[in-house]
């Protein structure tokens, strides 16, 4: 039963998928998505992989910071090897038990940790990776102009700064009484947080240079934050068609071409693809670290 059920997850993430690039592909010139492929400058891609690996370190780092937390004492390397093997699960194995279900198998079955404070670790990882991405994206909307009456208002200007003023305490506040095992690497956590977030805002400049963009920066990275947010929601295969029908939806209000900054999209996911696929020549070492 449980097998059907993952089959049946997979074939409507491979569904959902299809039709979200096929929507994307309706949209855009493909030709002229062509032309960009044949004229990127693959040298910008070399500094945007560096990044790319930088960001998913920093993110690795913060959750090696929740295991401390509930008695996990893993070292860097092998925290990193663990998180390799997570990426590999979450995008080529979307069906099955997932990158997060992976790890809180191996670790509560080495170091006996009970599920709940694993799964709380998990999901907690997952919520400051959000809480980075809404926090920059309250910022990025008061200086990227948008073309939307209500955007360009004194209140939404006022929400905005609002949100960039509670956003923290709220979620520390959300830590305090939900997740207050973790609390004590709250501040640490948040860092790495937007360590990782501001790495991948790094790696998306140096990806729209490979395609020759140096216009409208902020605004494709505005939209970039906006599409990561809906590329976590488990409804595509690695978010892909998702990120893609973001930009693509997005361009008429952001100032942005929709053929360029589908093929941004596309190389960040052959990026993020690249890297979760050396998740598979990863053995998890998890011996218990006592230094």
């Amino acid at each position: 039963m449980i097998r059907f059920k993952n089959q049946l997850k997979t074939a409507l993430k491979l569904l959902l998928t299809g039709l979200a690039l096929y929507l994307v592909f309706r949209k855009i010139d493909t030709g002229q998505l062509f032309l960009l492929a044949t004229s990127i400058n693959w040298l910008w891609l070399i500094p945007a992989l560096a990044l790319f690996i930088l960001s998913k370190v920093a993110t690795a780092i913060r959750l090696n910071r929740y295991f401390e937390n509930i008695g996990i004492h893993l070292s860097e390397g092998q925290n990193w090897r663990l998180y390799l093997i997570g990426m590999f699960y979450n995008l080529f194995l979307p069906g099955g038990i997932g990158g997060d279900g992976y790890k809180v198998y191996l670790l509560n079955k080495q170091f006996k940790t009970p599920v709940k404070k694993l799964l709380q670790a998990a999901l907690l990882d997952r919520l400051g990776g959000l809480i980075a991405i809404v926090f920059l994206l309250f910022a990025f909307f008061l200086v990227v102009k948008v073309d939307f009456a209500f955007f360009e208002s004194p209140v939404w200007n006022g929400v905005m700064i609002g949100g960039l003023i509670l956003t923290i305490p709220l979620f520390w506040l959300a830590q305090k009484f939900l997740f207050k095992d973790f609390l004590p690497s709250f501040w640490r956590a948040n860092v790495w947080s937007f360590a990782g977030q501001i790495a991948q805002l790094i790696c998306a400049w140096f990806i729209l240079r490979s395609l020759g963009i140096t216009e409208h920066i902020l605004a494709y990275q505005l939209v970039f934050l906006l599409s990561s947010i809906v590329a976590v929601l488990p409804l595509t295969i690695g978010g892909v068609g998702a990120r893609e029908l973001v930009f693509v939806y997005a361009h008429t209000y952001a100032g942005i071409e929709e053929t360029a900054a589908v093929a941004f999209s596309l190389i960040f996911f052959l990026i993020s693809a690249g890297i979760s696929l050396a998740g598979t020549f990863v053995k998890a070492d998890l011996a218990k670290n006592h230094n």
